[in-house]
């Protein structure tokens, strides 16, 4: 037996630290991707150290295990989280919908100490080409959002990395009601919006994330040049903070050159190899 899961990264447009207080997001799945293969063996396992440990909690039989990712690691595209669905979807041999997402969340949060929520996995394992997934976290409902073509996004690397275990992911703070308030009504007014005003809801996000106490001095600064150049007209922090890639919104594809346009892109698949 011999199967094959082809996990894609996610970004996320705006509704950030909001899925573990039952708040709303707004991600869709892109181009770049995860693929692992799993390869029945008669006993015991072989691969990355990580992969197997994770391998076992999900319950997965005697393997050779192999990873080729295209996300990168610790930038805030959710590479840990790419790996888990990819385990989960190759140990099952089926996709599950949303019980995928939490077997994925799971072994996430046993194996590498992330204390994540499910706005990850929802993305990879709902997305639709073309189109965003609006998530309501207090019941998991979903509705499919039409992208418009004048939403055109770049992703910025900052350069700093982060480890998800050693930050403080999904605790709050004094602040954190009134960023999830704020959050989800910028994630509502965001539906359909001209490409000036979701830049302006992006600005908002970040200041915001700010005040969250999960940026730093470092990302700020980068996040002010690219809001104050021109043809931006939106920029901030993705993923769970310090660290990670820079979500740019921009007038055209010519604006910041060298940096390519973020294409959108259809859920993980399951594959059964020959």
């Amino acid at each position: 037996m011999h199967r094959r899961a082809i996990v894609p990264a996610r970004v996320n447009i705006i509704g950030e630290h909001v899925d573990n207080h039952g708040g709303l997001s707004l991600p869709f799945a892109t181009s770049d991707y995860l693929i692992m293969d799993a390869i029945q063996r008669g006993e015991g396992y072989s691969g990355d150290e990580l992969v197997i440990r994770l391998w076992k909690e999900a319950g997965g039989w005697p393997a050779d295990l192999t990873v080729d990712s295209g996300i990168p690691i610790g930038m805030g595209m959710s590479s840990s989280a790419a790996l888990c669905v990819a385990i989960v979807l190759c140990a099952r041999g089926v996709n599950e919908g949303i019980e995928t997402c939490k077997e994925a969340r799971r072994i996430e949060r046993v194996v590498l100490e992330n204390n994540c929520g499910l706005l990850d996995q929802i993305a990879m394992i709902f997305s639709k080409e073309g189109h965003a997934v609006l998530v309501d976290f207090s019941d998991l409902s979903m509705e499919q959002i039409p992208l418009p073509a004048s939403w055109i996004f770049k992703l910025v690397d900052s350069g700093i990395s982060r480890a998800l275990s050693s930050t403080e992911y999904g605790t709050m703070n004094t602040y954190s009601k009134k960023h999830v308030a704020d959050e989800v009504q910028r994630v509502l007014d965001s539906r359909g919006a001209p490409a000036e005003y979701l830049g302006q809801l992006l600005n908002q996000s970040h200041s915001s994330l700010i005040s969250l106490g999960v940026s730093l001095t470092e990302i700020d600064r980068m996040v002010d040049d690219l809001q104050r150049t021109d043809g931006v007209l939106g920029a901030r922090m993705m993923g769970g903070g310090f660290g990670g890639m820079i979500l740019v919104l921009v007038e055209d594809e010519g604006v910041l050159p060298s940096i390519p346009v973020v294409v959108s892109s259809d859920s993980a698949r399951l594959e059964e190899v020959l």
